[in-house]
């Protein structure tokens, strides 16, 4: 073995430790009623009204979804994230 091979493990762990870290900061969450719940599930809820909002719009313009099985949850999951983008990063 060489020199260069035996440090390998020391990085290795080195690396892993500091990717598996990243995670350890509290999770935003938010006092409601004397509950905590976590950001995520504001995000989830809040894109849940969003998306039968702009099904009652779509359904107000006259728009026919070709495939309304993969519109909604796919609409749902972009409010989601894109709430989640806006305000907790």
């Amino acid at each position: 073995m060489s020199g260069n091979e035996t440090g390998r493990p020391l990085w290795s762990g080195l690396l892993l430790v500091t990717i598996f870290s990243t995670g350890c900061s509290r999770a935003p969450s938010f006092d409601i009623f004397g509950s905590f719940f976590p950001a995520w599930l504001i995000c989830v809820t809040v894109a849940l009204l969003l998306t039968v909002a702009a099904h009652w719009l779509l359904l107000r313009a006259g728009v026919v979804l070709a495939l309304p099985v993969l519109t909604y949850p796919s609409l749902t999951a972009l409010f989601a994230f894109a709430l989640w983008l806006a305000f907790f990063r």
